[in-house]
């Protein structure tokens, strides 16, 4: 796992959201899934070049079901984008990384 991008557990969702101090962009995903391979890259980049913006953060359904059906992820990959604790935007499906940071831009605060 890239070091900007954090690993969150039933245990640290909660926390991690609703204490975050900017939008948290939670990947969904799972270790067979093709399309949750492709995005992985573009999620780190996207966590190097925007760290003041957004944290990424990974959720595996496998290890976490219980996560994955809270929100109601039913396709992998589903990125969820949280604000304040809540669900702002929603993106299921590989994208290209210009496609995922054209939809993210208008949730995410200015550059710093």
């Amino acid at each position: 796992m890239a070091a900007g991008i954090i690993t969150l557990t039933g245990a640290t969702f909660a926390e991690t959201i609703n204490g975050a101090d900017k939008p948290v962009f939670v990947d969904f995903w799972a270790e067979w899934c093709g399309p949750c391979k492709q995005i992985a890259p573009l999620l780190e980049q996207i966590s190097a070049e925007m760290p003041d913006r957004v944290t990424i953060a990974k959720v595996n359904v496998d290890e976490h079901p219980d996560l994955a059906g809270q929100f109601g992820v039913m396709s992998i990959p589903t990125l969820l984008l949280f604000r304040n604790g809540e669900i702002v935007h929603k993106i299921v499906g590989a994208k290209s990384k210009s496609a995922i940071v054209a939809e993210l831009d208008p949730f995410l605060p200015a550059s710093r």
